[in-house]
């Protein structure tokens, strides 16, 4: 069974016992024993924003505007300290939205399909709908163009205007708003298709890496589907079951189209960019990404390796405004969609996670995107607010993970979690937001040939520990997914280089820490969080 509802300490009463027992010893009350109503389950709201890092006011950047997030943040939990297992779409939330870890779903990149590969598998919301709950998804939750159908009652709500039919492979993030973009976009795309009729994103991920329309909020994508998601609440707060509703933002990924009025809320100029514009010191030649997301829009095919090409000052401060911006477009609408929660009078019933799947690089290493086993890339934002808990607005600094979220999540709702997570609750967090927590956060990447300067295929395994991160590279068989040779290694001290500038696996001071760490990694994350 579940633990009860959320308490500071020693003794743990759900708040119904606690009405039912002030009722039967108060003086006003009648002698005779009442039979209790039962309290409806609580509703849960699950938000994913995508490519977003702890680039919020809530995790101490002073240059960002994102006053909804940070409102949330004051009013909920925090988590400090939240890794990814795999930074990137398809592989990061698989692993989530099972409860699974990468070697276990077998999602190593973006082509992936889970339900493929663990047909029978249970996600979030297949849990959630054996217990009761009507799950209902708008937005990128899995990948993309993957919605897993047979996840949910209602699957892949979309904006009336983006249902065409030639359209349904589309991602959400793909859509402009100027004419003559989109007009371009089409002859790049039909002759992708041409030329490969199974192309990525349907052949729709072209045309400029940004754009800035003076249109209302409605006009983008996202925009667009939260005034769905509005109105899906709306309609889901009249039901007498509970509702699971999942809404995933696409911004602030690539392209950063966004309303202009976004963009003029940053000067270019003054936004700081990244310290260290230089591939590590001593990093081996398959840890760094080919920045291969970025190339594939206008203007930016040329790019190469980061160890061989760099990107102009003054292009950078232009993708660092416009991720900023997509972040504060972002930002307005979850605070539409908490007051109309609020309006509906049902946000204090209500769980709320927000989360991010992986981080993004703006220039860190010499590199843009995400794509790496580096803590710019791992390193991921997540904030929850449960009604009645404790501790409301504090935050925790102790290790998490994204895995963690399908069993924590079960034990916010009072339902039990399938027993082969791979993750574990992090619920007790928010009663001791200080208290000792798990050893370890496990992540891994897939480096395939055409996208490593050597040519060769490699998956790399990743163990960041409060002071250290320790990789460990193989060669990989991936038709066999079986790890080879190992054939390098990395560790970075986080305590003196939090930015991860020099590998200093070769400073044999450090030989006692690399075999403390190689024996981490090796056993695992049972291991990690075997004293909890």
């Amino acid at each position: 069974m579940v633990k009860s509802r959320f308490v500071n300490s020693q003794i743990v009463i759900p708040t119904f016992i606690l009405f039912v027992l002030s009722s039967m010893i108060s003086c006003d009350s009648p002698k005779e024993e009442s039979t209790p109503v039962e309290q409806k389950k609580y509703n849960v709201l699950f938000i994913s924003i995508d490519d977003l890092r702890p680039m919020l006011g809530a995790y101490d950047n002073q240059h960002v505007k994102s006053p909804n997030l940070d409102a949330f943040a004051a009013s909920g939990f925090t988590f400090r300290n939240t890794y990814c297992q795999a930074a990137v779409c398809a592989p990061s939330r698989a692993s989530l939205m099972t409860g699974l870890r990468p070697d276990s779903t077998r999602v190593w990149h973006l082509g992936d399909k889970f339900r493929e590969l663990k047909p029978n598998v249970t996600t979030i919301p297949q849990q959630f709908h054996k217990n009761g709950y009507h799950t209902v998804c708008i937005g990128k939750i899995f990948h993309n163009y993957m919605p897993d159908s047979i996840s949910w009652d209602e699957p892949d709500l979309r904006p009336a205007q983006y249902l065409r039919p030639e359209w349904l492979k589309r991602d959400g993030e793909t859509f402009y708003v100027n004419e003559e973009t989109q007009r371009l976009q089409k002859i790049k795309r039909d002759k992708k298709i041409a030329e490969r009729p199974n192309y990525y994103a349907d052949g729709w991920n072209n045309g400029p890496a940004w754009e800035m329309e003076d249109v209302h909020d409605t006009l983008y994508f996202d925009g667009a589907q939260t005034e769905l998601a509005k109105r899906t609440l709306t309609r889901l707060a009249d039901q007498k079951e509970p509702f699971f509703l999942a809404l995933g933002y696409f911004r602030p990924h690539l392209p950063f189209a966004v309303p202009k009025k976004y963009w003029g809320m940053y000067d270019k100029d003054s936004l700081p960019l990244a310290q260290n514009r230089f591939l590590p010191k001593n990093s081996p030649v398959m840890a760094m990404n080919l920045t291969y997301e970025l190339r594939g829009y206008d203007g930016f095919s040329h790019l190469k390796h980061p160890s061989q090409c760099s990107i102009s000052e003054d292009t950078a401060k232009i993708l660092n405004q416009g991720y900023y911006a997509s972040v504060s477009y972002v930002d307005e609408l979850f605070g539409q969609v908490i007051q109309h929660l609020k309006d509906l009078k049902i946000y204090d019933n209500t769980i709320i996670v927000v989360w991010g799947d992986h981080g993004w690089k703006l220039g860190e290493h010499n590199s843009w995107c995400k794509q790496t086993n580096y803590d710019i890339d791992i390193h991921v934002p997540l904030m929850v607010h449960v009604p009645e808990q404790p501790n409301a607005g504090e935050q925790t600094f102790e290790i998490t993970e994204l895995v963690d979220i399908f069993p924590s999540l079960c034990e916010m709702a009072e339902i039990d979690a399938p027993s082969y997570m791979q993750g574990k609750s992090f619920v007790p967090l928010m009663s001791e937001p200080k208290r000792l927590w798990k050893k370890a956060a496990f992540s891994q990447f897939h480096r395939r040939p055409k996208v490593t300067p050597d040519g060769k295929r490699y998956m790399g395994y990743s163990i960041r520990t409060k002071t250290h991160h320790y990789i460990e590279w193989y060669t990989w068989d991936h038709k066999q997914g079986i790890r080879g040779e190992l054939a390098a290694t990395e560790l970075y001290d986080m305590v003196n280089d939090p930015q991860e500038n020099e590998n200093v696996v070769e400073i044999g001071e450090n030989n006692a820490i690399i075999s403390d760490l190689a024996r981490q990694l090796s056993l695992g994350w049972k291991y990690a969080q075997a004293e909890i």
